[in-house]
């Protein structure tokens, strides 16, 4: 996990956002699921990762293949 503090920074802002799969993470910052679990772990306090985890554990729009194709669009136009 060598990753400087500006993707580091991305990569908790785009989880902390409900609306970004772990998948689209991963083909944005190349951080996998575990990895980006672990960077949220590692640079929020314990309460806020608690809170987070309880959050997105099962949540559909955290896994892009449980996600409707429409959706996917929309995301993807807010992106760009």
């Amino acid at each position: 996990m060598n990753k400087d503090i500006l993707e580091i920074n991305e990569i908790v802002q785009m989880a902390w956002c409900d609306k970004t799969s772990f998948d689209d993470i991963q083909a944005l910052t190349g951080s996998t699921e575990p990895e980006t679990i672990s960077i949220m772990r590692r640079f929020l306090k314990p309460s806020s990762f608690r809170l987070w985890r309880k959050r997105v554990s099962g949540r559909i729009a955290k896994h892009r293949r449980k996600q409707s194709v429409k959706y996917q669009q929309a995301l993807y136009e807010t992106w760009e």
